[in-house]
């Protein structure tokens, strides 16, 4: 049969229009993590309070009838490690020992102007202790002892770089330091397990227990670098902030008195990030980019 161009033109036009309805193919988005669940943490039975007690005799008497999580909730709470525990010469103890370690710490459990950050971590110099937050949710907590008065911590906006399971310091290569994740390379500044003595004793770097230093280790994100000094992509973001009172009582020492007296509120937290978050993003963006690429 010979086809008119009449029928042609009919033909020519089903087959623009089926095309026309053809689903198109969407526009490649940069393959962004999933985000998890915001944790559930257990609340004390009790409000929150405490009571001072003589480290050497409450250490003698007490220490071993308590479980391994209620030990480490008595090591948040002072600051120090188990080891220096008993040279203190007092001690705060929470009356109310049943809740997880967040409660023992004054950082808010939700940031909702930090809900699309997907890794942040904080440093309080006066509280000497750290928070770690996803995607404006606290996921994890700890003491720490930062610098000495002598060699003050820093403050402000840094990003994780490299890391090493064990290294020696800077200041002297008899000193074992493990899980160790610098922020500021150059300054030789990080995080990483050591003593904790109750006080900032540090030589600049932030002392964590082993524990909490080696949750920190994997959970943050390593730099990544082209040659040996290009950054391609940044860490994770840290923030160091506030001024330790170094002529004064230990803060958490008023905690007997006023158990809230060292809250910080979410609202200090997202003044500390805000002139921050673009850069934040962005590098946030860049490295889910790069990761999203084919290899």
């Amino acid at each position: 049969m010979r086809l008119t161009p009449v029928i042609i033109s009919i033909v020519a036009g089903a087959i623009l229009l089926a095309q026309c309805d053809m689903p198109r193919k969407k526009k490649e988005e940069p393959s962004h993590p999933q985000r998890p669940a915001p944790p559930v943490w257990k609340k004390p039975a009790q409000k929150i309070s405490y009571h001072a007690e003589r480290a050497k005799e409450w250490s003698r008497k007490k220490k071993d009838s308590l479980t391994s999580a209620q030990q480490k909730i008595i090591m948040v709470a002072n600051r120090v490690d188990m080891a220096n525990l008993p040279g203190l010469d007092s001690l705060i103890i929470p009356n109310d020992l049943s809740g997880d370690i967040v409660y023992y710490l004054p950082f808010p459990l939700h940031l909702p102007s930090l809900d699309d950050v997907s890794k942040i971590i904080f440093f309080s110099y006066p509280v000497q202790a750290f928070a770690a937050y996803e995607y404006g949710n606290l996921v994890y907590a700890g003491p720490s002892n930062m610098g000495r008065k002598k060699d003050p911590t820093p403050t402000g906006l840094y990003f994780t770089n490299w890391k090493a399971e064990e290294t020696t310091s800077t200041f002297n290569d008899e000193w074992i330091l493990k899980w160790n994740f610098n922020i500021q390379n150059k300054a030789g500044i990080g995080w990483h397990q050591y003593a904790l003595p109750g006080y900032p004793a540090s030589h600049s770097c932030l002392r964590l227990l082993e524990d909490d230093a080696r949750f920190l280790y994997k959970w943050a994100d390593e730099w990544k670098l082209k040659g040996t000094d290009s950054i391609i992509l940044k860490g994770t973001p840290v923030i160091v902030f506030g001024t330790y009172p170094f002529d004064g009582r230990k803060p958490w020492s008023n905690l007997v008195a006023d158990s809230h007296i060292l809250d910080i509120s979410a609202g200090e937290l997202e003044d500390l990030v805000k002139p921050h978050l673009q850069e934040i993003l962005n590098a946030q963006e860049k490295r889910w980019s790069f990761v999203a690429k084919p290899k």
